[in-house]
This record gives structure tokens, C-alpha cells and sequence, in this order.
């Protein structure tokens, strides 16, 4: 019996290095994607004997996109994981580079890899997109601006997948993590290692194997079950009140 195809991006990443390892141990066959072809093979290493597929792109490069995923096997699996926050400025003062690169990947680039596969899982009545998402798309925050958005994007977009895949038999979820450690931060401050550390400091934040064991629960289950999203915290964080502007008196 040939083995299961799960195409996950951005495994170069806390999360996407966790998820292709979770996967490889359950003995699934991976197309794993990567801008870097050295990290890649550094992820590839950890996994044993996998039968690994690279997949080499910039996730904002479309056509290269479309050009490596042709004449992949079908795909059981799409784990949407590639995704990044670029800075913490209120929007007013905020880069509008950061603001492009983020919507380019986090938005753009998951619609365009979902999309190319679809129609496949659609065609076979069989699949399973999950879409990582984050609890930025349903809690605000100073400095979120387009990365909430985004993110905010991904779970609407999710949920109306599965209306339009209604009667395929093709699954959708969304896992929306919240505080993890991971190297999020250090991209979100341009690779300042300081203030990334200090975002973590005196917490037990989630870790990327934390998120992969709920993205493989939600994958693992019947095929008659649909997990259409799950919101994910660490227990040291919860929600902040409502924030309030008060005028010198």
C-alpha cells in the first residue's frame, strides 16, 4: 500500500520542522517546502529513513510555486504553515514593506498552494487542507495591525472552504496557536535575538511539537469527522481587559 502524501510548507520553521517530524514517524511519505535548500536538508536529516520530496520556492513566487508542485503525486494532506509577522509598530508608524510581505505569504501564497491542490482533492472525494492560523485572527492587539488581518483572512478563508467543499468529502481545519516559541519572534524583530528572547521570559509558552500533535489529531481522525478549527494557548496566557484612553485632567 502506498503511503500517504502530506505537503507541508515552511518546514524550515519551529512549527514546520515539528510537523515533518510528527509525520515521518507515522510513516508518511512528505513534499516539504523551503526558500533554502541548506535548511531544508538540515530538517531532512532529522528524519530518518523518509521519503522526502523537496520542494524548493519562495512562497510569494508564484510561478515557481506552480513549477514545483507539477507532476507531484496526489497530495492527501496540505499543512498551509508557511507564515510570518513582520514588526510590532502601531499602524500609523509601521513599515508598509512588512505590511506586503506578510498579506504576499500569509494570504497570497496559501491561496495559491490551496488552490492548485484542490481540485484534485475535490475530484478524488478525498483530502484534508490544514490551514495554520493564529488567535491574532480573533483577538486584536498593539502592533498586530496586518499580521491580525491576515491571520483573520486565513480563518474566514477555512471556513469558507468548507461551504464550498460541501459533499466532496474533502476536510478543512483551521489551528490557531497562541503564544509559542518558536523563531516567530525573531522574524517579527528582524533577527534583534534580544527582544525575541524577552517575549518568552518567565513564561512556558507552546512549542512547534505542541502544535504538531494537534495538527496530526486532527488529521489522524475518521474520515467522517471534520475538526473545522482549534484555538490553542499556553496556560500563562489568557485575555487582557478592554483598554481605555483617558485624557489628562
Amino acid at each position: 500500500m502506498t503511503a500517504r502524501l502530506a505537503l507541508i510548507t515552511g518546514v524550515t520553521g519551529g512549527f514546520g520542522s515539528a510537523l515533518a517530524r510528527r509525520f515521518a514517524a507515522q510513516g508518511y511519505r512528505l513534499a516539504l517546502h523551503a526558500r533554502d535548500k541548506s535548511k531544508l536538508d538540515q530538517v531532512t536529516a532529522t528524519l530518518g529513513k523518509a521519503d522526502v520530496i523537496p520542494l524548493i520556492f519562495d512562497m510569494r513566487d508564484i510561478a515557481a510555486m506552480e513549477d514545483a508542485v507539477k507532476g507531484l503525486p496526489p497530495v492527501d494532506i496540505l499543512v498551509n504553515n508557511a507564515g510570518l509577522a513582520l514588526g510590532i509598530e502601531p499602524a500609523q508608524r509601521a513599515d508598509i514593506r512588512d505590511w506586503d510581505e506578510m498579506i504576499a505569504t500569509n494570504v497570497t501564497g496559501l491561496v495559491h498552494m490551496t488552490h492548485l491542490l484542490l481540485p484534485q482533492m475535490a475530484e478524488r472525494k478525498s483530502g484534508h487542507i490544514v490551514n495554520i492560523g493564529s488567535v491574532a485572527g480573533n483577538w486584536p492587539y498593539p502592533g498586530g495591525n496586518v499580521y491580525c488581518a491576515t491571520k483573520a483572512f486565513v480563518k474566514q478563508f477555512s471556513l469558507a472552504l468548507r461551504s464550498d467543499l460541501h459533499g466532496t468529502g474533502v476536510r478543512v481545519t483551521d489551528i490557531e496557536p497562541g503564544l509559542a516559541e518558536t523563531n516567530f519572534s525573531i522574524a517579527r524583530f528582524k533577527g534583534d535575538t534580544q527582544k525575541a528572547a524577552a517575549v518568552y521570559a518567565g513564561t512556558m509558552p507552546l512549542s512547534g511539537d505542541d502544535i504538531a500533535e494537534a495538527v496530526f489529531w486532527a488529521a489522524s481522525l475518521p474520515a467522517h469527522v471534520n475538526i473545522n478549527s482549534i484555538e490553542i494557548m499556553p496556560t500563562v496566557q489568557s485575555f487582557a481587559g478592554f483598554n481605555v484612553y483617558r485624557e489628562q485632567q
